[in-house]
């Protein structure tokens, strides 16, 4: 089965916002077998809309549409898709119904332009969306599926879920495309690809091999599509051997800062950190998991050599003899962030991220991490990039990943 992504709005193409709408349904339309053969971004016109979904259905059993279902007068995407199939807007009970419901609590805010959410084209089946006012819509048209939804990308990734790949599962009974996943860390890219040249030239047809690179580590992607599914188990098994020597995992797993959360929430235990050269990142990344305020308990940016010693208790001779940037500061950082917010864990970094700063001993890119836990605490050195936003990354990436490794509960 084939798909095409559609988003609709000026503001992507102005690129005043991302579309992270087009990422989400592709990523949930993949696990569930559908080939995403293209995506298109388009402005908020009504030629553009149709053009857009007649050349998709010419090449796609079903076309996915966001944006434009708004209640202003910019937002045409519904009397588009009614001209296109040649039917006209009228209201939908069940829309109407809805609609009064999500307004029961405030019904002061129920105004004109919200009373225009009601009016679909004829031919839909409405999808009830509990994120906002506007409704998604269902259409089969020769065979094929056309959804529209709104473009609030919380209100899509409601609805996709929810609303749609049921259809989907129930209308496409037999969805021939599998595939799966390795994380690959601690080596760039490049040389992944060099390493793997040999392995890709075995490939059978209907069976790639994609990169997704990220700060840290690259994600392997190995499909098959059609008749190759059948294959995949005996390729993944060479991939894996290919990969032997390497540090790798297996399977699509949460990203570490999710790891992390689940371990701490089982075992009921705390986390804080001290950074220097990542400058927060690492407490920004842990906080952006939702009810990370259960296990972490704060986070210290000690860039001056000032805060290092006052704050977390850093010994001064220690850092005349051996320099901010070293494993005694490390060590001591990751011990001070302990004590001072009694957290059972703390990650400390301490680095030069540059471009500044650097010398033959110490080059831009060196960085010292340590975790410091209720038994131990423990400091590497490494040595990432020459690029300052890459080094943050990378650090953070890089000791996230090894405080999930020292707390998981199989450690």
């Amino acid at each position: 089965m084939k798909s095409v992504i559609v988003t609709i709005g000026d503001e992507i193409l102005l690129g005043q916002i991302l579309d992270t709408n087009s990422r989400f349904m592709a990523q949930e339309l993949t696990r569930l077998g559908v080939d995403t053969i293209e995506m298109l971004s388009i402005p908020d016109e009504h030629d553009a809309i149709v053009h857009a979904l007649s050349d998709s259905l010419a090449k796609a059993d079903a076309v996915f549409i966001t944006g434009g279902l708004g209640p202003t007068k910019d937002d045409i995407t519904k009397q588009a898709l009614a001209d296109f199939f040649h039917t006209s807007l009228v209201v939908n009970p069940q829309a109407q119904d809805w609609l009064q419901e999500f307004f029961k609590d405030r019904p002061e805010r129920l105004n004109a332009c919200n009373q225009t959410q009601v009016f679909l084209p004829a031919n839909c089946v409405p999808l009830r969306n509990l994120k906002g006012t506007a409704c998604g819509m269902w259409f089969e048209y020769e065979g094929k599926v056309v959804v529209s939804l709104p473009g609030v990308p919380f209100e899509t990734e409601y609805l996709f879920p929810a609303e749609v790949l049921p259809r989907l599962k129930a209308k496409f009974t037999d969805l021939r495309l599998q595939y799966k996943v390795v994380t690959v860390y601690d080596i760039p890219e490049a040389d992944l690809a060099m390493r793997l040249a040999e392995f890709e030239k075995t490939l059978p047809s209907h069976l790639g091999l994609a990169y997704l690179p990220s700060v840290g580590y690259v994600r392997l992607r190995l499909t098959a599509k059609e008749e190759a599914v059948e294959r995949l188990p005996s390729v993944y098994t060479a991939l894996l051997h290919a990969l032997k020597g390497l540090s790798f995992t297996e399977g699509e797993e949460e990203n570490f800062e999710e790891h992390i959360a689940q371990c701490l929430r089982q075992s009921g235990q705390t986390i804080a950190c001290a950074e220097s050269c990542t400058g927060g990142n690492i407490a920004h990344l842990i906080t952006a998991v939702p009810g990370s305020s259960a296990y972490f308990l704060g986070g210290i940016v000690s860039y001056a050599n000032e805060v290092k010693i006052n704050v977390l208790g850093v010994n001064l001779q220690d850092l005349q003899t051996h320099g901010a940037v070293s494993e005694p500061v490390a060590r001591q950082m990751a011990e001070g962030a302990r004590r001072v917010t009694g957290a059972d864990w703390a990650v400390a970094t301490t680095g030069i991220a540059g471009p500044d700063g650097g010398t033959a001993e110490k080059p831009v890119g060196t960085v010292w991490i340590a975790v410091a836990g209720p038994k131990s605490t423990k400091a590497k050195k490494f040595l990432f990039s020459h690029t300052r936003e890459r080094n943050i990354g990378r650090a953070s990436a890089t000791a996230l990943r090894w405080l999930a490794e020292e707390i998981s509960p199989t450690k």
